[in-house]
């Protein structure tokens, strides 16, 4: 009586295990960009929450830098020019932060991941 034997032969396991790490390699080289991301996103936030009575773009700007530095973003990712005010035709402002982001990944393969987020900003702003 033959029986019939099935399963992964040890080069469809190796495919399998490259094709595994090669995604897990790409998701070490992504994730840190990401979660700076969420960084500014949640300092964006506490500024928009705050605030902006009276306050100068420059001073939002300072303010933001600094809370951005507690969510851990590093300081050379987002340049002041990256941290705009828009004013919407009905007179509300709103904090626009865009910026890009190059991550090298292997031999001369590079991402290029662009993150933009705008939230309202309360109050008046100084001149």
């Amino acid at each position: 009586m033959k029986s019939k034997q099935s399963g992964v032969t040890l080069i469809g396991f190796l495919m399998i295990m490259a094709i595994v790490g090669f995604f897990a390699f790409m998701a070490m080289k992504l994730l840190p960009s990401y979660s700076e991301y969420m960084g500014v996103a949640k300092a964006m936030s506490q500024i928009a929450s705050e605030g902006t009575n009276g306050k100068t773009l420059d001073e939002i700007r300072r303010e933001l830098f600094f809370k951005m530095n507690f969510q851990y973003v590093d300081d050379a990712t987002i340049k002041p020019a990256d941290i705009t005010i828009q004013r919407d035709t009905g007179g509300a402002n709103q904090l626009h932060v865009a910026y890009d982001k190059k991550i090298p990944f292997m031999y001369n393969i590079d991402f290029l991941l662009h993150f933009e987020k705008s939230v309202p900003l309360q109050g008046n702003l100084g001149e």
